[in-house]
């Protein structure tokens, strides 16, 4: 998968860290601030005209739609990412995030993430940006194996912890070569070196250019704890060996046992 640049927040230590995300009566800080600047799209806008048509007081509302995250599926055309959408409303009944270790010893990291429906059972490294401020993916020798962002919060925990992965190599198809098949309602399950494991409901999916990367909406602050699935999508420049687009899956924690 190629790489994609992320803004990010360093999280407070004893407030309700975007990295840990949980507990009662702590105060969340976002991971936007430890992301490397992205080109999220979000440039000034072009003057308007000081008068509107009297064909554009007619059509006024006509063609637009609301902004949304759409619900997926195999075969449906996956919805165009718009910066200005919320992240989708949760599919299941939302269960309370798993409080963060209180040693550093003792925090858990997510060691593998099966996805049944796409026939996903994969380890889970981790990953960090490099000097160019690039979100690192797993090592094109391991095709199958997914990556978590390190300063993104543990899976289970309060927040959007993030889990990559490639959609193909020179060599065919990877990991998350499927990920545009899941729709609203799928389970993800991730297991942590702590012996808990984790249910996430899918609560919607998108494609998004990577030249406007919806990064608040990735990365930014939640209420409660959530999954983000990232690969790549769109058209394969063979010049570049990359892709245009970027597939994001969105999720949240709907079971937890352990």
């Amino acid at each position: 998968m190629a790489e994609q640049k992320v803004t990010m927040q360093r999280a407070l230590p004893g407030l309700l860290i975007a990295g840990s995300l949980a507990g009662v009566g702590i105060v969340m800080v976002s991971l936007l601030s430890l992301a490397p600047p992205v080109d999220d799209g979000s440039g000034p806008l072009a003057a308007a005209q000081d008068q509107p048509t009297k064909v554009e007081v007619q059509n006024a509302g006509a063609f637009v739609l609301p902004a949304t995250v759409g619900p997926g599926g195999k075969n449906v055309p996956l919805t165009p990412a718009r910066l200005d959408a919320p992240p989708p409303l949760a599919a299941a009944p939302v269960v309370s995030a798993i409080p963060p270790a209180k040693t550093k010893k003792a925090k858990a990291r997510p060691t593998r993430i099966k996805i049944p429906k796409i026939k996903v059972n994969s380890v889970i490294g981790g990953v960090t940006v490099d000097i160019k401020g690039n979100l690192g993916t797993p090592p094109l020798t391991k095709p199958k194996q997914t990556g978590w962002y390190r300063f993104s919060p543990v899976p289970g925990e309060l927040g959007p912890a993030i889990i990559n992965g490639h959609v193909s190599t020179r060599k065919g198809p990877a990991v998350f070569d499927r990920l545009h098949e899941l729709a609203k309602g799928d389970q993800i399950y991730v297991y942590r070196s702590d012996g808990k494991v984790t249910r996430f409901t899918v609560s919607g999916i998108e494609q998004a250019s990577k030249k406007s990367f919806p990064t608040s909406r990735v990365y930014g602050n939640t209420t409660n704890s959530q999954l983000r699935l990232v690969t790549c999508g769109g058209v394969f420049n063979k010049t570049a060996h990359s892709y245009t687009d970027n597939i994001i899956v969105y999720a949240t924690l709907s079971k937890k046992k352990g």
